[in-house]
This record gives structure tokens, C-alpha cells and sequence, in this order.
């Protein structure tokens, strides 16, 4: 395994955002890896108003229940699957509240749909449009998800589908990655079933760990996690607070789709070849997913 570090100054954990979410040094870094190469970023977000606990308990209860997920934190890194057996029997308002000594982690999704939540999501990821359009076009569908942890709490092994910046604002963690496309760590199969509505969860196996890279994530630290890469998070000793910024491109949605379009290939009994990665398009399978979507006997 290898162990990816900042290699940038760290930030103060008191400072207020002032407008500069990046420094040079890792504008320059995120210019140059984006879209696909993970890295380890530096950030001015360190304390935000609407980043407190107790204000992070109101949005919770404001926030529709398909935006909640909140479970018991002495999950294995092998939990393939999420759900009420595993529930940590506190509200999600009492679970935030109470992250340093609740056994659990919890993230809120969507927080764009409140509108103070959103105009600060907007603003954070207004600082890196221009290095994102410049790679992979117009940034689409923003989106935001607080995460917070107790103390060495486990977010098992998953993907997911946007391009996402996750910035350590409280506590600290270490995120595991693995590289994206490559079939060893995610089978084709478990992305076309994630892309029918499955879990996000992968399944694990020991021998992996050697070929993951982990970043070790303290306030002030993020980290630029690509499309579909596998990870899992270990929370360290204290509670943490993160928060991702998320976004697709014409490119993700193309990946997504073309792996609609292989999962009907496949039940009718071809082996299709997984879609390409970036700068690679998938214009041609995306288009039939979406014409296949359209006919009545879809589903």
C-alpha cells in the first residue's frame, strides 16, 4: 500500500473561510490531475457557520428522509449492504449532536436543497469552474454531502458516481482509494447493478489493501476522488466532520449510461467491454441507453 500525504502546509482549524478555498499550489495540483488522477489538496475551509453541529442538527430534520443515511460506525470495510439492521437507534438530530460518543456515522445528502446550503456549495465550487470546464466542459448538477463520523468509525468500501472533493473540516480520517476502471477492485457487474438502482457497496477481499492509496485527511487536508474510484474511510481517534462538493460532466453521465446499456448486453448474453475512460467517450452506447429507455417493454 502506498500513503498519500499533503505536502502542503496545514490549516488552522479556527480560521473562517474567507473566499480562497485553494491556495495556488493545489489550484495548480487540481489543474493538472483532474479529472482522473486522485491528490491531496489544501483548503481554507476550516470553520463555517453553517458547518456547526448544532446547525447541521436543524438541516437534518429539515431535509427530506431520502436525503438522511445514518448507521452504526463498527461497520467492516466488507459491509456490502446498508440498512435498518444496522441502525444505531438514536434520531439523525441526536446522532449529530451526540458523533463523539454515538458509535455511528452519518451523512446528510443533497444539503443544496436548502438554499443557504446551496449558495455556500455554489460559492466553493465557483473557485475551481474554469479548471473544470477547461477538462470536461460545463460542471452540472452540483451537489453537497456533510459527513460525520465518532471516533474510529468505518465507511465500508464503495463508489460513487460524481467527480468529488472531500475537505476535512474537524477530526481526522484516512480515505483508502483505489484506481478507477480497473475491474480488479469494481467488476463491470457491480457497476451496471449500481446503475439498475443497487447498492453502492462493493464487495472486499484482503488482497486488495496492498494495491490502495491512502490519504490521511486533518482540518485544513482534502482529497479529489474520481468518478467511480473505490474507497473505503477508517475515522480517527476523534469525532470528524467532512464536507464533499460534488459535480458530473457530460463524461460522467456518458459513463453512467453506457453502463445502463452493457447491463442489457449482458442479460441477453454478450460480454460487453466496461465503457472508457476519460478523455475516452461513450457517445454511442449512451445514446442507446437512452433510446432503450424510452421503448415500453424497458425494465
Amino acid at each position: 500500500m502506498t500513503v498519500a500525504t499533503p505536502g502542503l502546509a496545514q490549516g488552522s482549524a479556527g480560521a473562517e473561510y474567507d473566499g480562497a478555498l485553494f491556495d495556488a499550489a493545489s489550484l495548480t495540483r487540481f489543474a493538472a490531475c483532474y479529472p482522473e488522477q486522485a491528490h491531496s489538496l489544501h483548503h481554507s475551509l476550516a470553520a463555517h457557520p453553517l458547518l456547526e453541529r448544532e446547525a447541521l442538527a436543524e438541516l437534518a430534520m429539515r431535509l427530506p428522509e431520502a436525503a438522511i443515511e445514518y448507521n452504526r460506525g463498527d461497520l467492516p470495510v466488507a459491509s456490502a449492504e446498508a440498512g435498518s439492521d444496522i441502525a444505531n437507534g438514536l434520531s439523525i438530530a441526536d446522532t449529530i449532536r451526540n458523533i463523539d460518543n454515538a458509535n455511528s456515522w452519518a451523512v446528510l445528502k443533497n444539503i443544496e436543497q436548502n438554499p443557504a446550503y446551496r449558495e455556500l456549495l455554489l460559492g466553493l465550487l465557483e473557485t475551481i469552474r474554469s479548471h473544470i470546464e477547461a477538462c470536461t466542459g460545463e460542471m452540472l448538477t452540483p451537489q453537497g454531502f456533510v459527513f460525520l463520523s465518532s471516533p474510529e468509525a468505518v465507511t465500508p468500501y464503495h463508489f460513487d458516481p460524481e467527480h468529488n472533493i472531500l475537505l476535512q473540516l474537524q477530526g481526522s480520517k484516512t480515505m483508502t482509494q483505489f484506481p478507477p476502471g480497473d475491474t480488479r477492485f469494481a467488476r463491470p457487474e457491480h457497476h451496471e447493478k449500481y446503475h439498475h438502482g443497487d447498492t453502492r457497496n462493493l464487495p472486499w477481499s484482503d488482497h486488495l489493501m496492498a494495491h490502495g492509496t491512502d490519504y490521511v485527511l486533518s482540518p485544513g487536508d482534502a482529497v479529489y476522488v474520481p468518478v467511480m474510484a473505490p474507497h473505503f474511510v477508517r475515522n480517527g481517534p476523534e469525532a470528524s466532520l467532512s464536507l464533499s462538493i460534488t459535480w458530473r460532466s457530460a463524461w460522467s453521465y456518458e459513463e453512467a449510461e453506457a453502463h445502463g446499456f452493457n447491463s442489457v448486453l449482458r442479460r441477453i448474453g454478450f460480454t460487453p467491454v466496461p465503457p472508457r475512460r476519460y478523455p475516452g467517450r461513450n457517445r454511442a452506447k449512451a445514446l442507446g441507453w437512452k433510446l432503450l429507455r424510452r421503448t415500453p417493454w424497458f425494465g
